[in-house]
């Protein structure tokens, strides 16, 4: 069983279980599925300011706070005894692309010559991680959630903003790919 799990599964079997939890979500107690909303229901629990946008009663959303929990013990456990030994597969355009950029490290799912803590004490590593979290969480609030919460809930609720949204994260990637990404790297 364990050697089923820890195998890559296909796109269309992962697809349809990450989709068959918005009528479960929506069956189960009219819940919406998205990851951000759970940050600011720890705000909201821990900080007792009277910021206007943390006065409402987090306690009704705590059930998304055990969901987020339930996320990351999954992953801790995925990535602790579930591993795939072998390197992440990446399409030999998309590799040489890369390493023509600088980017040598294909062994994991996140290139240590970016994401490291060497890299951090560089002005291409603050970009990347300082001015890029801030800049993902920015779109979230400004966009009313994340890419999980529009394009997986959104979507399947026939949501309008969230078309848009999943269009405007889609453009934004695709600009980010081939014209920032570049730039940065040549930092």
């Amino acid at each position: 069983m364990i050697e089923f799990i820890s195998q890559p599964w296909p796109w269309y079997v992962a697809g349809i279980l990450i989709g068959l939890t918005v009528p479960t979500l929506l069956l189960l107690g009219n819940k919406s599925f998205g990851i951000s909303s759970s940050l600011r229901h720890i705000c909201a629990a821990c900080i007792p300011a009277k910021i206007p946008f943390f006065q409402y009663d987090w306690k009704r959303e705590s059930w998304n706070l055990f969901f987020v929990g339930g996320v990351l013990i999954g992953g801790f456990i995925a990535a602790t005894f579930l591993t795939n030994p072998n390197d992440v597969v990446v399409a030999e355009k998309t590799h040489d692309q890369l390493f023509a950029l600088g980017i040598k490290d294909f062994g994991g799912l996140m290139p240590e010559d970016l994401f490291s803590w060497e890299s951090l004490a560089t002005l291409r590593g603050l970009v990347f991680m300082v001015l890029g979290g801030f800049l993902v969480g920015f779109g979230t609030r400004y966009a009313g959630g994340c890419t999980s919460g529009h394009a997986i809930m959104g979507i399947s609720n026939l949501q309008w903003p969230s078309v848009i949204a999943t269009c405007c994260f889609m453009v934004g990637g695709f600009l980010m790919t081939w014209f920032g990404l570049p730039f940065l790297l040549n930092l």
